[in-house]
Order: C-alpha cells, then sequence, then structure tokens
C-alpha cells in the first residue's frame, strides 16, 4: 500500500519494484520522525532534534564504492581511483536486493539535486530507515507540491542498510557496498546506517555528469557578500578543514557548506542544508551551528547524550570523533533563499597541515592554484572514514578523490579555465597545525583564521606586503590586522627552527612524489612552477 504524495506514473512499481510492504510517499518531517519514533530508530531530543547512532559504521566506507564497467563509461571513469563492477554483479546485487526488500516498508523522497534549475538532477531515494528520509530531506531540495505531481526520476539510490553484500556472488568488497551504475541510473547501498553515504553518491553522480555540460562540480562551501550576490567566495576542502565552519560568516550570505556547480552563470548550490561536525562545537564559537542542534528536526548523528536530561555532549567522542548534526539550510539566519550567486571572486583552498609547516594563508598564482588543486593536500581528520583515529597527512586530489568518478585533470581543467575567464583570486588557507606538527603544535587559532579571511574577502588583504614562501614559492603576508605576526611565519612559531626545516623538507618532497602522477596530463605553466 502506497502512502503520500507521488505522481502516479513514477511509483516505485513503474519502475519495477514490487512485493514491498507499506511505501510512504515523500512524508514531511513531522511525519517522519513519528515513523522513525515507532520504528525505534531513535530517541526525540530537545527541541525536537531526532538522536540516532548509526552502529558500526560512524563514517563513509570509500573502499567499498564501485562504478559499473560499462562500455558507455569505459574511457571516462578514473579507474585508479574507482573500484570497477562487472554489469552481471551488478545485475545480480539488484535482483539480491529487490528479493530481500520484499514485504518490507520503505520511505521515498523525490528532490532536486541543484538549485540552478537549469542543471539541477531529479533524485528518487528510496530507504529502509525513516530517520534516512528526514536526512536527505534537509541535505537535498525539496520541490513544491505542484512539482511533485509530475515529478519523473532521473536516478534513484536504494538504500538498504539490513542488506548484505556477498563479495564473491556480487562482485564486491565485502559485506557493505556502495554500487553506481550509470547506464541503469542506479545507486545501491547495502550494510551501513551511515547517512553520509546517502548525499556522498548523489555527489559523485554530478561528479561524474555535469563536466560534460561545461559546469565545475566543487567540495567545496561558499558564501557572498551581505549585499552583492556577485560577490562570491567557495572554500574547497576535505571534511574536517573548515568549510562549514568559515563559510557560515555572520557578515556574509551562506550559498552552502559543502557541494557547489560553477556554470557560465555563476555558482550554485547541489544541496538544500548542512551536515556539520559538532565535536567540540560550543555556542560562542559557532552561535548558528550550535543552535541547530536543539531545533526541530534535526538529525543529531552518534553523539553522547544524558539519558535523563537529553543534553549533548559536545566533547565525548567515545561513539565517534566524526559526530555529526544535519539541518535544513533555513535554520541558518544568513542562508541564501536561492541557493546560488556570481561567479566567485575568490576561492580559498582549505588545508588541514598536521606537519605543522604551512602558513595560515597564501596567496597563490592561477598555476600554483592549478598546483594545489590537483595535489589536494591535506589531513583525514579523525572518524570521517573508518579507521582513522588521529590526523593522517593525505593528497586528495581535487579536494574531493573519493568522489571523483573523473580523471582529476578534468576537473582541473576545467576550474582553471573558470579561474582565466572570470579573474578569480586564489587562497591558500591553513587550518591544521602550527608551533610544531600533530603531538606537539597547537591547532590554528580560528580568530586568527577568521581575521584573514576577512581581509582576503573584503580586498585589504590584497595590499600588504607580501614574501616568497621559500619551500613552495607563494605569496604570503607579512602583517595583518588582528593577526600575530610570528604566526604569519611558521617556521619562528617552532620552538627548534632546525626541526621545522627538516619537516618542511620532508613535506616538500612528499609533494613532489605526489604530483608525479599528473606531469604528463598538465600545461607548461603549471609544470613550471612545480616545486621539485
Amino acid at each position: 500500500m502506497t502512502h503520500g504524495r507521488v505522481n502516479p506514473k513514477n511509483t516505485l512499481e513503474h519502475q519495477g519494484i514490487s512485493g514491498l510492504g507499506e511505501v510512504y510517499y515523500n512524508l514531511i518531517e513531522p511525519a517522519l520522525i513519528n515513523y522513525a519514533l515507532k520504528r525505534d530508530e531513535g530517541e526525540l531530543g530537545k527541541g525536537g532534534a531526532f538522536l540516532v547512532t548509526t552502529g558500526q559504521f560512524t563514517g563513509r566506507s570509500p573502499k567499498d564504492k564501485h562504478i559499473v564497467r560499462t562500455p558507455s563509461v569505459e574511457d571516462s571513469i578514473w579507474w585508479e581511483n574507482n573500484a570497477p563492477m562487472a554489469p552481471d554483479a551488478f545485475d545480480v546485487l539488484y535482483e539480491d536486493m529487490l528479493d530481500h526488500m520484499k514485504g518490507r516498508d520503505y520511505f521515498v523522497h523525490d528532490l532536486f539535486a541543484g538549485a540552478d534549475p537549469e542543471h539541477r538532477l531529479n533524485v528518487r531515494l528510496v530507504t529502509e530507515l525513516a530517520w534516512h528520509g528526514l536526512f536527505i530531506r534537509h541535505m537535498l531540495r525539496r520541490p513544491e507540491a505542484a512539482e511533485l505531481a509530475d515529478f519523473i526520476a532521473e536516478y534513484t539510490v536504494i538504500n538498504c542498510p539490513t542488506f548484505k553484500a556477498d563479495p564473491e556472488r556480487h562482485g564486491c568488497r565485502s559485506e557493505t557496498v556502495i554500487a553506481m551504475n550509470f547506464d541503469r541510473k542506479l545507486i545501491l547501498i547495502g550494510n551501513t546506517e551511515y547517512a553520509g553515504e546517502n548525499k556522498k553518491s548523489i555527489f559523485s553522480l554530478l561528479n561524474y555528469i555535469l563536466p560534460g555540460k561545461g559546469v565545475m562540480p566543487m567540495h567545496c562551501s561558499a558564501n557572498h557578500a551581505a549585499n552583492d550576490p556577485d560577490d562570491a567566495a567557495v572554500f574547497f576542502g576535505l571534511s574536517g578543514t573548515g568549510k562549514t565552519t568559515l563559510s557560515a560568516d555572520p557578515n556574509r550570505v551562506l550559498i552552502g557548506d559543502d557541494e557547489h556547480g560553477w556554470s557560465d552563470k555563476g555558482t550554485f548550490n547541489f544541496e538544500g542544508g548542512c551536515y556539520a561536525k559538532t565535536i567540540n562545537l560550543s555556542a560562542e564559537a559557532e552561535p548558528e551551528i550550535f543552535a541547530t542542534t536543539s531545533k526541530f528536526g534535526t538529525v543529531i548523528e552518534n553523539m553522547v547524550y544524558d539519558k535523563d536530561t537529553y543534553e549533548l555532549d559536545f566533547d565525548d567522542d567515545s561513539l565517534t570523533a566524526n559526530m555529526r548534526c544535519a539541518y535544513p539550510m533555513h535554520y541558518i539566519s544568513n542562508a541564501s533563499d536561492t541557493g546560488v550567486s556570481g561567479h566567485p571572486k575568490n576561492i580559498i583552498m582549505l588545508t588541514c597541515d598536521a606537519f605543522g609547516v604551512l602558513p595560515p594563508i597564501a596567496r597563490l598564482t592561477p598555476a600554483q592554484a592549478m598546483y594545489h588543486f590537483l595535489s589536494g593536500f591535506t589531513s583525514k581528520v579523525a572518524g570521517t572514514e573508518r579507521g582513522v583515529t588521529e590526523p593522517e597527512p593525505t593528497f586528495s586530489t581535487c579536494f574531493g578523490a573519493p568522489f571523483m568518478p573523473r580523471r582529476p585533470e578534468e576537473y582541473g581543467k576545467l576550474l582553471q579555465a573558470k579561474i582565466a575567464t572570470h579573474g578569480a583570486t586564489c587562497w591558500m588557507v591553513n587550518t591544521g597545525w602550527t608551533g610544531g606538527a600533530y603531538g606537539t603544535g597547537s591547532r590554528m587559532p580560528i580568530k586568527a583564521t577568521r581575521a584573514l579571511l576577512t581581509a582576503a574577502l573584503d580586498g585589504t588583504l590584497g595590499q600588504t606586503e607580501f614574501r616568497k614562501d621559500a619551500n613552495f614559492g607563494f605569496d604570503v603576508p607579512v602583517s595583518v590586522a588582528g593577526v600575530d605576526d610570528a604566526l604569519l611565519d611558521p617556521r619562528q612559531t617552532w620552538a627548534d627552527q632546525s626541526a621545522y626545516d627538516a619537516q618542511a623538507a620532508k613535506l616538500v618532497q612528499m609533494f613532489c612524489d605526489n604530483f608525479g602522477q599528473y606531469e604528463k596530463h598538465i600545461d607548461d605553466d603549471v609544470r613550471a612552477i612545480a616545486i621539485c
């Protein structure tokens, strides 16, 4: 039996999915919470937030993600980064999953991926958990009731946490599977309750589709000046580098915190909500984000809380350091109503340097921006992926390798062309360690990072004196109002400066070793500034 609002020509039965129990289409937040409570999926917290734990998996499982190797995508997928799955193995996986679903209740949501109607994608999420439906309604963009009447899904995601894959039978790595089939326009997710797999599967999908339309998909947050949508900024970075925190500037309008596209018209958000890390979150440092944790319908994922008072413990990472909250964009007071803006005037590449070598901010030439975009240096922070318990230095090309189906140079050249066309100024910002490496130094002061970003975005930073960095050749400001001069020269923050020099040499060599894979694919101007 079906419930809810759906295009009668676009039911699951029309997609060949039948024999299920109750099917609920496009339920709104109160209904989803009621069902989730009845099904004992979580608890109602303060203010009506919904408190859940995700069991064994508290982060993404990138090694369990597969792309079906069909002739139509054979020559366009970056196979060194994406595990293949045979088409016949996917077919068996799909049939086995459908058989597993029979008689069970499911929640179906028809949503838009993309704020720009010209480039948005109609996607359908079929979820076994009611709270996953709540989560994805926050994350993607909700059609109006009239738009649902004739909504036709272009791609469908089916998420069954109780389904376990058979590696031998299904051609995958483990019982956990994320399988993308671009020909069949299907994504299958099994054996993980971690909600982030839902949103990142859609992001990976857009990362494959949009470059063919001349749109640059970006793993970034974005905002624009309060009274000028054409004064936009984008913040590239992996999870934990500060995308959500730094884009939530009370003096600017938030476009989005994680996924955007850059088209010929400008910047647009892929999503309709935010998925913020809550470890050590405080009302003093991040009041807007903190306030969402006690608002109706916010999903609180993997946080410890008092069973009597329902007070959240923002410092207890015993479940995971990757504790999060998911909420709709309008819960942030200065969020954009449209999710669109003009072309970026400033591009910020966020890195979390666990070596303590990089300065808090540096100005990049277009060639340097291309170099650092392809390098994607940062540190994986605890909890974001399974098995990561402390910062691990890594190179994640395009600041999002796990979500990149195509070769990185394709995204790099798209970005390079758009920077050249629209004249954006590029910056690298280190939110990692200063005064020493992880274990001896300390995290970069958020107050200093905000002051530097403000100066970069309002144009005053470009008017200051700069020095050439001895290790990487980019421009570093010598003095900025409100920031300790010593902080701008990382070497001066180390008690043992010879130890800094050794650490810097080690990091430079890591960049050299990593960048060799791109040498034959890049332009001469980028090759000329390579640091080796």
